[in-house]
């Protein structure tokens, strides 16, 4: 397979036509005519939590993204990372919302948000990591959006509708952050020598964390299979390093999550009674 179709493969199997450019695309509710009550035999507690960590992974990644605003080495890819962050914020919303509905406390989606902080958050860690050069971001996005579609393939058939529903339209999106992702790591892996040196750097950098998520959510071999397609085509080697311990689902996170939740929260902290 050429370098230049590698990142197109990936789509197949999903039908990604409506999947670029941000939260709202088609302005449809996907939760419109779901019913919301918890189906008989579904765990309500186990699923809020469920939704409260992906949810927390997504704003997490979200705002890391959102980071690059003003700062991408092109217009072009500050406006792709920008509605990538967006696509993700809304899926933290959705998912925050379901977490409310079902965890007992009615808690809205700016609670979770903005008034929890870093201890309640259950993100995975590779999500808080400093977005250091791009090489390093998008690295991090093929990672995680090859993780979180591989699980959001699967609960696209959950027991519960609502989560179903959040799900099947994540997938959508997460194809073609995926895609995307996919493209520039070929591209810098197989460009010029300090580009592909920067790759490098990357995956040594990262590949620790890598463990974690399927300490969360299993989808080891879906994920791998990607990055080897990926990183072969990129000329890079897929690393053989040692896990970190620690689990960000266990609240064990690095030092980077409480600075980007003070920035992230800063305004709703100082004006709680706002309405936004």
């Amino acid at each position: 397979m050429s370098d230049d179709h590698v990142y197109l493969s990936l789509a197949e199997g999903h039908d990604d036509s409506d999947a670029r450019w941000a939260f709202g695309t088609g302005f449809e509710d996907p939760l419109h005519g779901v019913d919301t009550a918890v189906p008989a035999g579904v765990d309500a507690a186990a699923l809020a939590a469920s939704c409260l960590a992906l949810g927390d992974d997504a704003l997490v990644l979200a705002q890391r993204l959102a980071e690059w605003v003003t700062r991408a080495p092109e217009l072009e890819e500050e406006v792709a990372l920008a509605n990538i962050g967006l696509d993700l914020l809304g899926q933290a919303r959705l998912l925050y919302s379901r977490a409310g509905q079902t965890d007992g406390t009615g808690r809205t989606e700016d609670a979770y948000a903005y008034f929890r902080d870093a201890a309640e958050f259950r993100n995975v860690r590779l999500a808080e990591l400093p977005n250091g050069d791009f090489a390093f971001s998008v690295l991090r996005l093929l990672v995680f959006a090859s993780w979180r579609l591989a699980h959001f393939t699967e609960l696209a058939a959950a027991p519960d509708p609502v989560l179903a529903a959040i799900a099947a339209k994540g997938v959508k999106e997460l194809t073609y952050h995926r895609q995307y992702a996919a493209e520039w790591v070929v591209r810098l892996g197989d460009g010029t020598e300090e580009s592909h040196a920067r790759m490098l750097t990357a995956l040594q950098a990262q590949a620790p964390y890598w463990e974690e998520l399927f300490a969360a959510h299993d989808m080891r071999g879906a994920v791998l299979a990607d990055l080897h397609q990926v990183l072969d085509a990129a000329g890079l080697p897929v690393p053989a390093v040692p896990p970190l311990p620690g689990q960000g689902r266990e609240a064990e996170h690095t030092g980077h999550l409480a600075p980007l939740l003070a920035e992230l929260q800063s305004v709703a902290r100082a004006h709680p009674e706002a309405t936004w």
